[in-house]
């Protein structure tokens, strides 16, 4: 089981950049893939992106490619998303996930059974 903690959430302009930062608990962190998701209001929570179980692998959605970046740091128990040239449209409440796996890089919600509790973005035009 791992409980997952979000920061790093704010307030920032179009063309901004902003990291937020996953925290795990518990001892079996690297047994995890890890995915990032967002939902605005009215919306559905949708895919941003995930990395592996070591790190190696990445996948992220076609609205955020080229802008976001995961990495993560199993020493640590820590997963970060780096977003850069933010738009107004990448407002929402981002979540952290954790999928049990060391295969693949999941990208469907169901594969994740831990979530943590959101951190919001909003991005002024």
């Amino acid at each position: 089981q791992v409980q997952l903690v979000e920061s790093g959430g704010g307030l920032v302009q179009a063309g901004d950049s902003l990291r937020l930062s996953c925290a795990a608990s518990g001892r079996t962190f690297s047994s995890y893939a890890m995915g990032w998701f967002r939902q605005a209001p009215g919306k559905e929570r949708e895919f941003v992106g995930a990395i592996s179980w070591s790190g190696g692998r990445t996948y992220y959605a076609d609205s955020v490619k080229g802008r976001f970046t995961i990495d993560r740091d199993n020493a640590k128990n820590t997963v970060s998303l780096h977003m850069n040239s933010l738009k107004p449209e990448d407002t929402a409440v981002y979540y952290c996930a954790a999928a049990p796996t060391r295969v693949g890089v999941p990208v469907i919600l169901e594969r994740y059974g831990y979530w943590g509790q959101g951190t919001q973005v909003t991005v002024s035009p």
